[in-house]
């Protein structure tokens, strides 16, 4: 094991509780139902008083919003539906005045298609930008020039008549895919992250980042082999080998890491998807010259939390010389809402508190989505309300990303839940407002006020902020591990299951309890049951 530094050498990231909004939901503060800047800055205390170290607000730059801000149409201003940037530097000045750190969205693998380096890229083939964007002539036959598919469905390629050529998007039409093989674009897009570094951002979200760069010879990527499970998309039919995660994507972000290193401790992290993630996210992090953290979907994602997928999820990233620092999200914009997934409906109020403590008690960083903290849950969203292009586009099957983007309830007496005097973009869902903020102000039993004592007790434990793990059960219901430091070792112990557990037998009982959820104790634990215990003070 690595020799461990003091806490008070170890930069702010390290083991940070990272709390992530999505600005069209979190506060409107004009009454168009819209969630924007000034919003979120009056509503920075709820944060503040959370214990959270960061914010990561979602793309709030300029866009025609047909993917909601994850396509850009200037990387260096704020969109007006969420405000201006004297909006966003006053919302810096009081996260970092309440002694939050501020963290941004960047995306990098494309941008709208009204952004102005594409509209003049698609001019023609020899102005400045010609290859700015990822252009391929049609085959002989006038079809794309290789078989990639889309993530929201169809091909990845989309005729342009004025070049007489395809451009790619690996998302939406409308998201052509830059081209980061180029140095000029790699120039343009650290210009813009040095644009907001310069504005007092503390940090980076990478979005996709491994969707970034292709193969320059256009291979055909190979058909993926049926494993039985449902394919919605084309996207679903295929090995993605040549569309993404080219090998040159780390040298970029070695270049992404310069630059930050120039500000000081700023904080990157990638988001990682596919059937390559760990391998990627490793690649991305590794050493002392790349990002300092990745995340993947290991948890967004899966219908069932076990003992089996936490342990073999924490064993890929051991802490040993040169391995990279991980993040660990259940739920964020993307993935449904972690209670919806994960537990019955009767169980949900239990399982929460369970599910807080354990993304606490990991080795990693804890992102933390608006609402987790209220136990907020999956909503159904009619047909006829749906904003995501992507449920659109393969409704019914696929589930709507739109459920767990639905405006934040602050009040269960106020108009709208206290999140807009106007009507919401999205319903807010009528079993959620009862989870409001001033409900559960207003009781100490909450799981807002869980939440609270958890990530206090996080802050104050070495072993549990920045210690090894060490996985010692892991079993059909019952999980095991200890977070250790030179000077600290805390067993954290969890019943994942609905029934009784015997006390595991070979799980140590010296210590005191720091942390007893749903009626644990240091021998007995009920359904969804956790104890966490600090074996030297005992």
């Amino acid at each position: 094991m690595p020799a461990q530094l003091p806490a008070d050498t170890l930069p702010w990231w390290k083991g940070a509780v990272i709390y992530q909004i999505y600005p069209r939901s979190f506060q409107d503060s004009n009454g168009d139902g819209i969630g924007d800047l000034r919003g979120i800055t009056d509503r920075l205390d709820h944060i503040a008083d959370l214990g959270a170290d960061a914010i990561w607000i979602s793309p709030f730059f300029t866009s025609p919003m047909r993917d909601f801000g994850y396509d850009i149409a200037d990387y260096c201003d704020v969109d007006p539906i969420f405000g201006t940037l004297a909006d966003f530097d006053a919302l810096v000045a009081r996260a970092h005045a309440l002694g939050l750190k501020v963290t941004i969205d960047q995306v990098y693998a494309h941008s709208s298609d009204l952004h102005d380096w594409f509209a003049q890229s698609r001019q023609s083939r020899n102005n400045d930008k010609a290859d700015w964007y990822v252009w391929a002539d049609p085959k002989a036959d006038g079809t794309p020039p290789c078989n990639w598919q889309s993530v929201f469905g169809g091909p990845a390629w989309t005729w342009d008549a004025r070049r007489g050529q395809y451009y790619m998007h690996q998302f939406l039409a409308s998201q052509p895919q830059l081209n980061v093989h180029n140095p000029a674009v790699q120039d343009a897009l650290l210009a813009a992250m040095r644009f907001w570094l310069d504005r007092g951002v503390d940090g980076f979200r990478l979005d996709a980042l491994n969707h970034a760069m292709h193969d320059p010879q256009f291979r055909d990527n190979p058909p993926a082999p049926d494993d039985g499970s449902l394919r919605t998309r084309p996207f679903d039919y295929q090995i993605k080998r040549y569309s993404q995660s080219h090998p040159d994507v780390v040298p970029f972000v070695e270049r992404i890491r310069t630059l930050c290193d120039e500000y000081g401790a700023i904080f990157t992290v990638a988001e990682v998807g596919g059937a390559l993630a760990e391998q990627e996210m490793k690649a991305y992090t590794a050493g002392n010259r790349r990002l300092n953290s990745a995340y993947g979907f290991n948890f967004l994602y899966t219908d069932a939390l076990t003992p089996a997928l936490v342990a073999e999820t924490v064993a890929r990233w051991p802490d040993k010389p040169g391995m990279g620092w991980p993040s660990w999200a259940f739920e964020n914009h993307d993935a449904p809402r972690a209670l919806s997934r994960w537990c019955a409906p009767e169980y949900q109020a239990a399982f929460a508190r369970l599910k807080v403590t354990l993304l606490m008690a990991l080795r990693g960083n804890a992102i933390l989505y608006q609402g987790e903290e209220l136990g907020i849950t999956q909503v159904d969203i009619p047909f006829e309300r749906l904003q995501d292009p992507e449920a659109i586009a393969n409704w019914p099957l696929t589930l709507s990303r739109d459920g767990a983007r639905t405006p934040l309830p602050w009040s269960v007496t106020a108009a709208q839940a206290g999140f807009s005097s106007g009507e919401p973009w999205l319903p807010i869902g009528e079993d959620n407002i009862a989870r409001a903020v001033d409900a559960q102000q207003a009781d100490p039993q909450s799981l807002l006020h869980f939440t609270r004592a958890m990530l206090a007790l996080r802050k104050r434990t070495p072993a549990l902020r920045h210690g090894s793990l060490e996985i010692l059960i892991a079993d059909a219901s019952c999980l095991v591990f200890r977070r250790h430091t030179d000077a600290q070792s805390m067993l954290c112990v969890f019943n994942l299951g609905a029934t009784d557990r015997e006390w595991p037998i070979d799980a140590p009982t010296a210590g005191t309890a720091s942390l007893c959820v749903n009626g644990a104790t240091i021998d007995a634990l009920p359904p969804f049951g956790a104890i966490i215990i600090d074996e030297r003070d005992g």
